[in-house]
């Protein structure tokens, strides 16, 4: 065990921390009213900042899951070439919305009442974007919030090594947006129908498709299934997804203090449009305190900054700002 660890020491040392802040360079915290020394919010403030807004956040639920059809409506009625990269944009939007949502119920944050909470937020969420509805995803996650970049962290290799090279950038943009990381993520699923102990979960997600594709042809569309829903998640949302969970741990360490192993970018309204929805982008506050609901997320961001824990000077004006960084 000794060795294992003493071997992830190192590749901590060698492949991670090239944007991650010195230590010695970040203010020493001492709390306040409102906050512990190592940023977490005090009790009173904490039970405010992590109650769910059930109410809200079943009308966010509701509004994700219309999306798709208001854009197939909206193709449909104007008909005209000219719409559909808006369209097929617009769909995009809908993946990381929907994704956002799954990921606050995997904090167990979507609904007060759990049984609720699964069943919408893994249930459906987790399931309509190829996925299995089950509870990997949240067993992972917990691993990536427990110890950020450590042995048990499923994105290690996401986040490390950065900054990189222009051109390798470019050719993982590049597999990105043509589908190449997309049929990665397709490929387990398919070869699972027809591996022992595999077929249940990929029998699941198949049929989550077959469902979608169902409604697209009860909409009289059938073909717009490809058009608005796989093509926009094989190639655009590869490309956000990965520009997005960039500005969140690229090129940080493994540290106890968040400030080394979580980047902030200032939020406005585009990528909060197309990207960060639900207050994700405020991913820093995240970290610190992982049990936050995701509308109290720029609250709490804004809570730490005026405290000092977070020096604003770190703040990354704008996400492109922030990729140019990620190139050498």
């Amino acid at each position: 065990m000794a060795t294992t660890q003493r071997t992830h020491d190192e590749l901590v040392a060698e492949l991670t921390g090239g944007l991650a802040p010195e230590q010695s360079s970040l203010p020493v915290f001492a709390g306040n009213d409102l906050l512990r020394p190592d940023g977490r919010p005090r009790p009173d403030f904490r039970a405010e900042l992590r109650r769910t807004p059930n109410l809200r956040n079943a009308l966010a639920c509701i509004f994700t899951l219309a999306q798709p059809f208001l854009f197939v409506w909206a193709a449909v009625t104007i008909n005209h070439w000219a719409f559909w990269p808006v369209a097929f944009l617009a769909m995009g939007t809908f993946f990381a919305r929907d994704n956002t949502l799954f990921h606050e119920a995997a904090h167990r944050q979507l609904f007060s009442n759990r049984r609720i909470n699964d069943l919408v937020g893994e249930r459906i969420f987790g399931w309509l974007p190829y996925g299995d509805g089950s509870n990997a995803y949240r067993l992972a996650h917990t691993q990536h919030h427990r110890d950020e970049f450590g042995p048990k962290e499923p994105d290690f290799g996401l986040y490390a090594r950065y900054p990189i090279p222009k051109d390798s950038m470019r050719r993982k943009l590049t597999r990105d947006a043509i589908g190449v990381s997309g049929y990665k993520n397709l490929r387990p699923i398919l070869i699972g129908m027809f591996r022992s102990g595999y077929r249940k979960r990929a029998a699941i997600t198949i049929t989550g498709q077959v469902l979608i594709f169902a409604l697209f042809w009860v909409l009289g569309q059938p073909w717009m299934y490809l058009v608005l829903w796989f093509a926009p998640w094989m190639t655009y949302w590869r490309v956000v997804n990965r520009l997005r969970s960039l500005a969140e741990h690229a090129g940080m360490t493994r540290s106890d203090d968040r400030r080394r192993t979580t980047h902030h970018i200032r939020q406005s309204i585009v990528p909060q449009t197309l990207f960060t929805p639900y207050n994700i982008g405020f991913h820093l506050a995240h970290h610190v305190d992982s049990g936050v609901s995701m509308h109290n997320l720029a609250k709490y961001h804004e809570a730490l900054e005026e405290a000092g824990y977070w020096p604003s000077e770190l703040t990354h004006p704008t996400y492109r700002s922030f990729w140019k960084t990620l190139v050498r």
